[in-house]
């Protein structure tokens, strides 16, 4: 098979989560070990640092592996889903791997697919653990892809845990309430291993402490808060205060979007932590791979502008949570009109999110080419049930060629709701 037979092999032979939802989650880690056993167990033969949360594990993860990169470190990156090209999955010092390496690793491991019967997520996790392994990563960083105890990638033993945050997501899988969900995501917390914590609550905070019993444990948001900030095109300036040194620090993100400065504030205790465990990570390091995290990683739609004259901006929001994000975000943003294009998947809280919208936006409904999306009509029909008017378009590009039609140059046009819809932007548009 050549790369896109290869491809086309993988998404359309395996059990894929962003196809068909649950059915293709496997809750126990049997596949991951079994495969990663006939590689030779490659996760073993590397250094890691393990991410999850449900908002902002992505960009954490990239922000981490841009920083490592400026440090020097040859830095692999497992993250998930991918926007356009499935090799943006699993990267080294940015560059995605090879698409003869897909095509070899598949037809080397073609036998255990067909024996062993893995999911998509599964295969995806041993071929990038093979990868980093074969070119000898000083570090890798690897985000789960869904919770985090059953999660593939946690047969991993890292230098370091990190939990950006928990929200309700997942909750047919993760259970439903914020307590069960985050003894889920806990579950990458090892023994011995630091794990760092970037937002917790009265019901999250005593499932970290219970599960870290044995690992040192750091909470971001008790050793930094934000002092001030400043957004200056094409950067965001913020000035942190290190709390256990009363000193303020200034940084500038090429990732823009004011919910980046949480990020931000667990990304700096991470690293604190990496210091304090012999990694040679310099302020300069920070500071540079902080300001370039797009260009080092390859990262797109976080708050990610693809347009001006009107403003089109798209970002990968997609739950509760995410939207919340997105709604302070709009808070700080200058516009006339707000035109929002918008799709999701069936097994989102789709009514949680509705009631979020402002009434005053002009809403274009759409969604992805996925089983999973939910019907555009649908949630046109949902959406009236909260008070929000818009037409309903069968795909996203369609969608938002009407929102130009509409838009002044003053005006701004948010596309979001789902990683899938994003991914199916034009981004060449006129």
């Amino acid at each position: 098979m050549n790369y896109a037979e290869t491809v086309s092999y993988l998404f359309n032979q395996l059990p894929m989560f962003s196809k068909i939802g649950e059915a293709a989650y496997k809750k126990d880690l049997t596949n991951t070990i079994a495969l990663c056993e006939a590689l030779d167990n490659p996760h073993k033969k590397f250094k890691s640092i393990h991410i999850a949360g449900t908002n902002g594990k992505g960009s954490t993860s990239h922000m981490l592996a841009a920083i490592m990169q400026a440090a020097g470190f040859k830095t692999g990156l497992y993250t998930s889903p991918h926007l356009y090209d499935f090799r943006e999955r699993i990267k080294i010092n940015g560059v995605c791997c090879s698409e003869e390496f897909v095509i070899n690793f598949t037809q080397r491991i073609q036998h255990q697919i067909e024996t062993i019967a893995p999911s998509f997520f599964e295969i995806t996790v041993a071929m990038a653990f093979d990868y980093f392994a074969e070119n000898e990563v000083d570090i890798a960083i690897i985000e789960t892809g869904l919770g985090g105890r059953l999660d593939s990638t946690n047969i991993i033993l890292p230098e370091l845990s990190i939990i950006t945050n928990i929200g309700m997501d997942h909750m047919n899988l993760l259970g439903n309430t914020l307590t069960a969900i985050a003894g889920e995501k806990a579950g990458i917390i090892k023994p011995f291993v630091p794990v760092v914590i970037g937002e917790s609550n009265k019901e999250t905070l005593p499932v970290f402490i219970a599960a870290a019993q044995s690992s040192p444990i750091s909470f971001a948001e008790n050793e930094w808060y934000i002092s001030d900030w400043l957004y200056q095109q094409p950067l965001l300036n913020v000035t942190v205060v290190d709390k256990s040194k009363n000193e303020y620090q200034h940084y500038a993100l090429d990732l823009t979007g004011f919910y980046q400065t949480k990020n931000l504030l667990t990304v700096l205790e991470a690293c604190k932590v990496l210091q304090k465990n012999g990694w040679n990570i310099q302020s300069h390091d920070i500071k540079e791979g902080l300001s370039n995290v797009k260009k080092l990683t390859g990262l797109q739609g976080r708050w990610e502008i693809i347009q001006t004259n009107p403003t089109l901006v798209l970002d990968v929001g997609h739950n509760v949570d995410g939207i919340k994000a997105i709604l302070t975000q709009l808070d700080l943003s200058n516009f006339k009109q707000l035109h929002w294009v918008m799709g999701m998947v069936k097994d989102k809280d789709i009514q949680a999110v509705l009631q979020l919208l402002p009434s005053t936006a002009k809403y274009y409904f759409t969604k992805a080419s996925i089983p999973r999306a939910l019907d555009e009509q649908e949630l046109l029909i949902q959406a009236k049930e909260f008070g929000l008017s818009g037409t309903a378009f069968n795909d996203v590009n369609s969608a938002i060629d009407a929102a130009k039609e509409n838009a002044d140059f003053s005006d701004l046009i948010l596309v979001c709701g789902s990683v899938f819809v994003i991914a199916e932007v034009n981004r060449h548009q006129n």
